[in-house]
């Protein structure tokens, strides 16, 4: 993240990783346009690097319709491009191949952070999060989604949303904090099996070390946290950054007093929280009594 509070490449995930398996037509006409501009203006691809901070492969890269356009990038090119507004109007439709099939548009960026962050803390209120979420309840949540997504689409989601769990296990020195509400987990789905498979699954994945789950029970109350959900992370970098979603839009938030401040709210509802064996003993007792 550079020092105007963006989130820069050094914080992204770097490599074959990153690069879009199947780019999309958006993807190569906004690399095209951006190469078009820069051979335009009389910049070699290592000079224009230079003059936006990132590196020549990701400026490759972002020409050849390998990899999404980072905002820091877009930005930097339009001030260095001539500010036509070009690039940054036409990076607003820019979706990406297969790779992201699943993630809303505004998840994106946040899930490729979340793939190098070196620690994750999540709040939620509305349902058990993507990365705890059972093969049951994950299809039951997206096929409850408004518009209904087609069979074939359904499938690539349940991929990625599956996908994305692997985190835990793969990466087993990185700790993980969810904060979930009780009424979460009461929260009736399908039949009684589907129900504790969920349970079962969410006990599976808490169980780790490296992963923390607390549950915050119907009898705390009011707390700091309920303006809704909320995700923190910290790069390999040290910067903090945080995401807040809500009906059909998401925001990564660099602002450092903003971060800091959702902050202070998780942490005030880590200590209002049951501690993590007293929430896997509530989870198992709401397993017993269905």
């Amino acid at each position: 993240m550079t020092g105007g509070g963006v989130v820069d490449d050094e914080d992204m995930p770097g490599g074959d990783a990153d690069r879009e398996p199947d780019p999309s037509d958006s993807l190569r006409t906004f690399g095209a346009v951006m190469q078009a501009l820069r051979e335009h203006a009389g910049y070699s691809r290592a000079e224009f690097a230079n003059l936006v901070s990132f590196s020549k492969h990701t400026v490759e890269s972002v020409e050849l319709g390998r990899r999404m356009p980072d905002v820091a990038l877009v930005e930097r090119s339009e001030d260095a491009l001539g500010n036509t507004g070009a690039l940054r109007k036409s990076s607003k439709y820019v979706t990406r191949g297969r790779g992201d099939v699943g993630l809303a548009a505004w998840f994106r960026q946040w899930a490729r952070l979340e793939r190098v962050a070196v620690s994750l803390c999540t709040y939620e209120c509305r349902l058990v999060p993507g990365l705890l979420q059972s093969e049951g309840y994950a299809r039951a949540v997206f096929e409850g989604t408004v518009p209904v997504a087609p069979d074939g689409q359904l499938e690539e989601f349940m991929a990625r949303r599956m996908e994305r769990q692997r985190m835990l296990f793969e990466r087993p020195t990185i700790p993980f904090s969810f904060i979930v509400e009780e009424h979460v987990f009461r929260r009736r789905f399908g039949d009684v099996e589907q129900m504790r498979g969920m349970l079962d699954h969410v006990l599976e994945l808490s169980a780790p070390r490296s992963v923390t789950l607390q549950v915050v029970p119907l009898e705390a109350g009011l707390h700091a946290c309920l303006d809704g959900p909320v995700r923190i992370l910290e790069t390999p970098k040290g910067q903090r950054l945080a995401y807040s979603e809500g009906q059909q839009n998401g925001r990564l938030i660099s602002d450092p007093k903003e971060v800091s401040l959702l902050c202070q709210r998780y942490d005030t509802l880590r200590s209002q929280a049951l501690n993590a064996k007293d929430s896997r003993g509530l989870l198992e007792r709401l397993r017993g009594e269905l």
